[in-house]
């Protein structure tokens, strides 16, 4: 298994961190992954990066569908890949949620599902330059005929010579949107899983493979997840560091009908603790909500305490059948530690 290293978006201060990412390049880490949320966007620190690495990869973990079109996608992802010399760019990409979609990009939620299908389409169809880019899409029509339209659009061809196999990976969890990742997708990125998990999502990803048709299988496919790493000899202590995050998404990213981070929690058998950290976090009490989070929902998806303890619980990870696990942490410690377990350079 390899070893990604994800370094999310910005808090109130952009901080790129170069010299752990260089550490992690050195130690034979295989990617970098960066987010946006409403903030830092997650293309700039890659362009920044590319300058500053070698070898790399350099993926979205996630580009936002409504932030920008299929087409700025496509240029911005092929950008980014010729400045770092061609083969590292990996464009992951999702849907976000309905409050930062309507409320700060001005964009209708839709029907997702055929937004990333319309999306990875288009995108392919301008990598690969086999003529002007048109699509008769659902959600992402080119040329657009819609309203307000003069009728006049024309297909083009990128002027960029692109890679025309800049991989595409999805972040999906529901059923539907599953099997249209490993229909379209090189790879899926899961959000928030544990160990173990895999076996409830491959049939789903077996049957995008059968609709894909062209004998599509796992062998062809990359999934990747992450993971929070916190090294500290109080185990308690460092799981009590990552409660805060844990509180913030579950009971307060997203609307209290429509929150993909407590489904999760409730599909993982927390539903009681789920619907608290919600009630508690969306009247105000965060400080009671962070402290009602479960120590053994933390561990369950985080690898946290001595060196030891992480190497010996790393192994869950190595057997659950990913392709890349993504290293979530700042702490240089966990950068050396990580490499140490999955043996990389050994």
């Amino acid at each position: 298994m390899k070893l990604g290293l994800s370094i999310g978006y910005s808090g109130a201060h952009l901080d790129i961190p170069v010299k752990l990412v260089q550490r992690a390049e050195e130690l034979g880490y295989d990617s970098v992954w960066t987010a946006e949320a409403y903030g830092s966007d997650a293309v700039t620190p890659l362009a920044f990066l590319a300058g500053l690495t070698k070898k790399i990869k350099l993926g979205t973990g996630i580009m936002q569908l409504a932030a920008r079109t299929p087409a700025n996608a496509a240029m911005s992802a092929a950008t980014v890949d010729a400045m770092a010399g061609g083969g590292r760019f990996i464009a992951g990409l999702g849907v976000s949620g309905p409050q930062i979609v309507e409320g700060w990009y001005g964009r209708p939620w839709g029907k997702p599902y055929y937004q990333l299908k319309d999306y990875v389409a288009i995108m392919r169809k301008i990598f690969r330059r086999e003529g002007p880019v048109s699509h008769d899409g659902r959600e992402y029509p080119l040329p657009f005929k819609g309203e307000g339209a003069m009728g006049i659009g024309k297909p083009l061809k990128s002027i960029l010579h692109m890679n025309p196999d800049i991989p595409i990976y999805l972040a999906t969890v529901n059923e539907a949107t599953v099997k249209l990742t490993g229909e379209i997708a090189d790879g899926w990125l899961p959000t928030g899983l544990v160990p173990g998990f895999l076996k409830d999502y491959q049939p789903w990803l077996e049957e995008g493979f059968r609709r894909a048709g062209n004998g599509k299988s796992m062998k062809d496919f990359v999934i990747q997840t992450s993971v929070h790493v916190q090294v500290q000899d109080d185990v308690k202590a460092a799981l009590q560091k990552l409660k805060p995050e844990v509180a913030l998404y579950v009971g307060g990213m997203g609307h209290k009908d429509k929150n993909f981070h407590n489904d999760l929690m409730v599909r993982n058998g927390f539903a009681d603790a789920a619907k608290r950290i919600q009630e508690l976090y969306l009247a105000g009490h965060k400080d009671e909500a962070i402290a009602t989070v479960p120590d053994e929902w933390v561990d369950a998806k985080s690898l946290v305490g001595p060196a030891a303890r992480i190497k010996e619980r790393y192994r869950r990870w190595e057997d659950c059948g990913l392709d890349t696990l993504s290293v979530r942490s700042r702490q240089p410690e966990a950068i050396e530690v990580m490499a140490q377990a999955a043996r990389l350079n050994s």
